[in-house]
């Protein structure tokens, strides 16, 4: 019986649109595409496929507030985590006097354009919405936690792969129901402990600086991109009591994010083999 239950990231609306608006066609639509990307992984073979996922936690249809726009044009808390993830990027600061926030968004992305280039201008599109509407609580917060956590309840996994915002979705829907059992926890570029936006936003609320394994986990390793700009900080360790292990790995420099380049470059096989075998 397949064992792995994965949770997406952000930018994964449109699966719910090319299945007639249905979730379920959405997650199975992706579990075709992740088992693919595994099977890469675990056996180094571009060709084939493998039955490594129970399902994919699907929740993106609860934070969708519409097509991605330029950053100028975004709602006010999206430009906000956009400022503040600028700025744990090296970016400008985000208080600047007399400066309006389209103003300043117009500028970081500019800036995020000459740094990084394009596509780091559109994975701000996806991220700065979604995690606004996430963490701004309220109804899609609780749709979206209650979402992973009933699949994760009714599949029974021994494992939990979350990667990007999903990540932190599955973090706290394991926080919110501490009598799911997981065997293993793996995060795949995780922003979860990136300050002034995600970090000091979390449910539970993280104590003395410090946040924790769920209870319910017996084992978490964290796997990040050397130049994922979402995995701020990559070490989650450094933040997070029970990481049994940090993993740093180099997938790609200009698709630095993409769940398909993580569950393809291998860097899981050691802690995932156990299960698939």
């Amino acid at each position: 019986m397949t064992s792995i239950v994965g949770v997406h990231g952000i930018g994964k609306y449109h699966y719910y649109e090319e299945a007639g608006r249905s979730a379920d066609g959405a997650a199975e639509a992706m579990r075709a595409k992740w088992n693919a990307y595994l099977h890469q992984g675990l056996t180094g073979r571009g060709d084939g496929t493998g039955e490594y996922f129970a399902e994919i936690a699907y929740y993106a249809h609860h934070l969708h507030g519409g097509p991605p726009k330029p950053p100028r044009q975004m709602e006010a808390p999206a430009k906000l985590v956009l400022a503040d993830w600028a700025a744990q990027l090296g970016g400008p600061f985000r208080d600047v006097a007399g400066e309006s926030l389209t103003g300043l968004a117009h500028r970081l992305a500019e800036w995020l354009l000459t740094r990084m280039g394009p596509q780091a201008v559109r994975f701000a599109q996806d991220f700065c919405p979604e995690v606004a509407a996430y963490l701004g609580g309220g109804d899609p917060r609780v749709r979206a936690r209650d979402a992973v956590a009933g699949v994760v309840r009714r599949r029974r996994p021994r494992v939990v792969v979350a990667h990007s915002l999903g990540s932190v979705v599955a973090y706290e829907a394991l926080w919110a129901h501490p009598d799911i059992s997981v065997d293993l926890f793996v995060t795949l570029g995780s922003p979860l402990g990136m300050r002034d936006v995600v970090f000091e936003r979390l449910a539970p609320v993280p104590v003395r600086g410090r946040g924790a394994r769920p209870p319910g986990v017996r084992r978490w390793v964290n796997i990040a991109d050397k130049d994922d700009i979402a995995a701020i900080p990559a070490v989650l360790a450094s933040c997070f009591d029970g990481v049994e292990r940090d993993v740093s790995c180099d997938i790609d420099w200009l698709d630095f994010h993409t769940v398909r380049n993580y569950l393809r470059c291998g860097s899981a096989n050691e802690y995932l083999e156990t299960y698939v075998s």
